[in-house]
């Protein structure tokens, strides 16, 4: 897969609609214990603070998921672990677990090139996980703006 093609995948990731729709396949997205959690945490008695705190992941997941495939493309380790981390610990934190799953998953295989000297593993891995991610984010996406 080019790195065009990426960012083509990237920008047109379908969204299934449908899947709020579906309370089995929106909870394998987003589990709302750990969102209900969170509101405990921040001791968001309706003041909002929460729904912040999914509204700045929102915004900011298009420039994690940007970060992820820049660093991947160029085969850059120290920035692709970087922001594979970052990108699965914010999901974590509001519940996205799916999402983290698939980080999780990344993060694994980048550690693994890492002791490896193919200068072309980490594009590959850019070829293998960033379609699934960005779809996966958009659905994810769906039912969070839902939430909020």
């Amino acid at each position: 897969m080019s790195h065009h093609q990426t960012r083509q995948d990237e920008r047109e990731a379908p969204v299934d609609r449908d899947v709020a729709a579906r309370p089995a396949d929106a909870a394998w997205l987003v589990d709302r214990s750990v969102l209900d959690r969170l509101g405990k945490e921040l001791d968001d008695d309706g003041e909002g603070y929460t729904k912040v705190f999914v509204a700045n992941f929102i915004t900011c997941l298009p420039g994690r998921i940007e970060r992820l495939r820049l660093a991947l493309t160029t085969g850059d380790l120290e920035a692709a672990v970087d922001a594979v981390l970052s990108l699965k610990t914010s999901s974590q934190m509001v519940g996205a677990e799916r999402l983290a799953g698939l980080a999780m998953d990344l993060e694994t295989e980048v550690r693994c090139e890492a002791s490896r000297s193919d200068t072309m593993a980490l594009p590959k891995l850019a070829a293998a996980f960033l379609g699934r991610i960005a779809r996966c984010g958009g659905q994810t996406v769906h039912i969070l703006d839902q939430w909020t």
